[in-house]
């Protein structure tokens, strides 16, 4: 018995290795958020990573190129995100809401750094690359505008969007969170502030 279970045991696969890209990417993402965008050099990132010029710009292009590269795929990512939680329950808005909440607390907990350069640093993007992250966003709202104007009719739209970005302000301050209080009760404070915000019970 114990050769055969041996024999069909599955073994987990290994993480996926990150590559030196995405190093170098959430080095200078914690650098920004932390010194500000024109505080921080290529030289300074590239010391940091342990990286040589030449070295640095066979990955990016410039700081630029980094905060793109940081942005556009955090806002894709919830947008997605966002949309699988509510398909898996059309039937019930409340758990949905429920879902949309643990989804974006999990986020704003282990990232506080991409908050914070988004919140400061966002309007130094070229005009087509902001203008996608806008988009991105518009229909991110969109996702949690559906849910709470099914759970809670009397709301208009309107009135469900000023909700949900004000539930937003409250997930999103993870940045100016210090470590006082440990994650997990942090993240239980926050689910419950959103929650009580959204349905105001």
């Amino acid at each position: 018995m114990t050769t055969v279970d041996q024999r069909h045991r599955t073994t987990p696969p290994a993480p996926r290795r990150r590559s030196r890209r995405e190093e170098i990417l959430e080095i200078a993402v914690g650098l920004f958020a932390a010194r500000g965008y024109h505080g921080v050099s290529m030289d300074d990132i590239g010391s940091a990573a342990g990286v040589t010029g030449p070295a640095l710009y066979h990955h990016f292009a410039g700081k630029e190129a980094m905060l793109v590269a940081a942005l556009i795929p955090v806002s894709e990512s919830l947008l997605e995100g966002g949309r699988e939680r509510v398909a898996r329950h059309t039937a019930d808005a409340e758990a949905a809401l429920a879902d949309l909440i643990d989804f974006h607390v999990e986020f704003a907990l282990a990232n506080p750094a991409v908050i914070a350069l988004h919140l400061h640093e966002l309007d130094r993007l070229p005009e087509e690359p902001r203008r996608q992250i806008r988009r991105l966003q518009r229909l991110y709202v969109e996702e949690w505008v559906g849910v709470l104007t099914l759970l809670r009719p009397e709301l208009e739209p309107a009135e469900a969007r000023v909700l949900a970005h004000a539930a937003f302000g409250l997930m999103n301050s993870t940045p100016f969170l210090g470590g006082e209080v440990e994650k997990r009760r942090s993240a239980d404070l926050l689910r419950e502030a959103t929650l009580h915000a959204l349905t105001g019970r």
